[in-house]
């Protein structure tokens, strides 16, 4: 089996949290979406599951951060610098909130963090493949 993963991220509202991840480029798995849950997919691998708070609060007791806070960033890496500024752009576009944190530009690596509709952390990033060690 391909090892995928699966971020779950709790939303208050799961119609516009759904067409900003869809303004962002991912498509909806309409096999794992009803009214209290949506499938977003990224890629293969990459699957983001949002859910209403009541559907969040049947797997866990703890408290649902406020969308000032940050539990976690998520990077999604891209193929080129275009398209962490596209991302950027479309995250405000859409409900989310581009550049949350300054842009970083390393020469051979380039970030911008944004927020989802509910202060979900994410950081679009490009990296020159040629700066990678090798092995």
């Amino acid at each position: 089996m391909t090892r995928m993963i699966f971020v779950n991220l709790p939303v208050a509202d799961l119609a516009a949290s759904m067409a900003f991840y869809e303004g962002l480029g991912f498509s909806n798995n309409p096999h794992f979406t009803d009214e209290t849950a949506a499938c977003m997919v990224w890629s293969e691998a990459i699957h983001v599951m949002l859910l209403t708070h009541g559907k969040w609060r049947s797997f866990t007791s703890r408290p649902i951060p406020p969308t000032t806070a940050s539990e976690v960033m998520l990077a999604l890496a891209l193929d080129d610098r275009d398209a962490v500024d596209a991302m950027n752009a479309a995250a405000a576009a859409h409900g989310g909130q581009g550049d949350i944190n300054p842009a970083q530009d390393l020469g051979f690596m380039y970030s911008r963090a944004l927020a989802d509709p509910d202060g979900h952390v994410w950081e679009a990033f490009w990296m020159d493949p040629a700066a990678v060690p090798a092995g």
